[in-house]
């Protein structure tokens, strides 16, 4: 006889969606603030609460707010981001997001407690994504410069690092290490090789050169500013609106920008806009 008693969870309601992931930006070019914003709020799970030019502003923000993420750009007018970021940090997880690569900088964000440093130039609109979400959570990203910094940093420390006594104390003899030009590589030369720095804990592919060198593609600041929004994932009226021009005139800008990048879409264009386009030759674009 089946068991006739009723299921006191059918009449529960489903539980409820998870509330999106709230963000500010903070970043002093209006325009890499729009572009950001757009991008993020395209995303379900994702809300852009308030946008600041300044650190001062970021902090008010980030206090009323009350964030999931800050992303913060490094120079900026008044309070910049360098200073804002520990006071920041003690509200919200701090994602650093700026064209500024110096290792001093790198280093001393991480310091002050940044949980992440993207340099612009060295990730596509999927991964910078990925990264505020992962921030929320406590997962650091890196780009390549960022973490060529931190590697160096720790070389330079490794001559002060203290291991205990049983660690670290071996002979070339005793750890099977031969010198250099009998086929292996001695312990002197493997800290001289460089690692793939690109890599995360997302797994992002990297080898890219730190700086896109992007003054062979001989774009007017115009049609960079709108190159740097079609990376970042902007559509045509987006741009527009952005930029207070009309589509067509982006269009225009559009149809220049990809003669001078040798490019047949924006996929194609944004692949060589942030490096991460095979080379076809070893001159590059012509």
């Amino acid at each position: 006889m089946r068991d006739q008693t009723p299921n006191p969870f059918e009449t529960l309601p489903p539980a409820p969606p998870p509330a999106p992931l709230r963000v500010v930006v903070a970043d002093d070019n209006p325009v890499v603030r729009a572009g950001l914003t757009a991008l993020l709020s395209g995303r379900a799970d994702i809300t852009v609460v308030a946008e600041a030019a300044d650190g001062r502003t970021a902090w008010e923000a980030a206090h009323t707010h009350r964030p999931d993420v800050v992303l913060l750009d490094v120079r900026m007018p008044g309070v910049d981001g360098i200073s804002a970021l520990p006071y920041l940090v003690r509200i919200a997880p701090v994602l650093m997001l700026t064209y500024s690569r110096e290792s001093e900088i790198v280093q001393e964000a991480l310091r002050r407690g940044a949980g992440g440093y993207l340099v612009h130039g060295e990730f596509t609109a999927d991964q910078l994504v990925d990264a505020v979400r992962d921030t929320k959570e406590g997962r650091p990203h890196f780009t390549a410069t960022a973490a060529g910094a931190l590697l160096a940093q720790l070389r330079r420390d490794r001559s002060s690092s203290i291991l205990p006594e049983d660690l670290g104390g071996a002979t070339a003899h005793e750890a099977g290490i031969s010198t250099p030009g009998t086929g292996l590589t001695s312990a002197e030369h493997l800290s001289q090789l460089q690692p793939d720095v690109g890599q995360s804990s997302s797994g992002w592919t990297g080898g890219r050169p730190a700086a896109v060198d992007r003054s062979r593609f001989q774009l007017s600041t115009r049609e960079a500013e709108i190159m740097d929004l079609i990376a970042s994932g902007m559509t045509n009226q987006q741009i527009a609106a952005t930029c207070f021009i009309s589509e067509k005139t982006v269009k225009n800008h559009i149809n220049r920008i990809f003669a001078k990048l040798h490019s047949t879409s924006r996929a194609e264009a944004a692949a060589k806009w942030l490096g991460t386009a095979p080379d076809p030759s070893p001159r590059g674009l012509r």
